[in-house]
């Protein structure tokens, strides 16, 4: 299993669109998330840090790995 770094949430958000999701709308401080063809939304809060917590169950919801996310880094 891959070390999670500590990045922010526009680096959060960037990885994700890498692997196809985009963004749909934003509320506060969080981007909301969809890809087409999957019942899940994700809500990637945008702060400066996002803590190891949060980035792995956003990671879990989106049906990857952490290898599979650290490598769209």
């Amino acid at each position: 299993m891959a070390q999670l770094p500590v990045i922010s949430g526009a680096k959060v958000v960037r990885a994700f669109e890498k692997a196809g999701w985009r963004q749909d709308r934003q509320r506060g401080s969080h981007v909301v998330m969809l890809k087409p063809g999957c019942n899940v939304s994700l809500s990637v809060p945008q702060h400066r840090e996002i803590t190891p917590g949060t980035l792995r169950a956003l990671i879990r919801s989106a049906g990857m790995t952490a290898d599979e996310f650290v490598a769209l880094l």
